[in-house]
């Protein structure tokens, strides 16, 4: 047997030209957000004690893990999944804008970190008010993407759910790691 599998070959879309499928014109992934949330609240977790500017290093850490995820994520997607297609700028930088929301899911908990001192905040309540808000958007993001999928009401819950589980993990993993 000769040519390409079943399925097809570049030419065509089949198997060897789109290893991951592209998405509609318009419509938006929310999986960098919800990802990102989750890494985000990671890090705060992992961040453990801070040195003398915990406030500015959480911020840091928080922006920095984001974009190096997201230059993970970009070069995955352009090198894991597009080897077999030509690459262009342009592909370059539409996998770099579909990918953005992993560094944008960052932006709202470091944030947080560093308006904390406003509320009268230490660096264990910044780092609690920055994993609080990195949960929140992600359990946000979540039910965001069940809903514009189209999701029945339950299933946006459970999405809700699964992600406040999820999120739920990652603080008793703060709590046992201070105690």
């Amino acid at each position: 047997m000769t040519g390409p599998p079943e399925g097809g070959g570049p030419e065509d879309g089949g198997p060897y030209g789109r290893a991951v499928p592209e998405r509609e014109a318009g419509s938006e992934d929310y999986t960098g957000a919800v990802y990102g949330s989750l890494l985000a609240a990671s890090v705060v977790v992992g961040a453990g004690t801070l040195g003398k500017y915990p406030r500015v290093e959480l911020v840091a850490l928080l922006l920095g893990t984001g974009v190096v995820f997201w230059a993970a994520h970009v070069f995955s997607r352009l090198f894991g999944a597009r080897m077999v297609r030509r690459l262009s700028w342009d592909v370059v930088r539409s996998t770099s804008k579909e990918e953005r929301p992993i560094i944008k899911a960052a932006v709202p908990p470091a944030v947080a970190a560093a308006i904390a001192p406003l509320f009268g905040l230490g660096a264990t309540g910044i780092a609690w008010l920055a994993l609080a808000v990195a949960l929140i958007g992600q359990v946000g993001w979540a039910t965001l993407a069940a809903s514009r999928a189209g999701a029945s009401r339950r299933l946006m819950i459970l999405a809700g759910v699964i992600n406040l589980f999820l999120g739920l993990l990652i603080v008793l993993l703060k709590v046992g790691l201070q105690h």
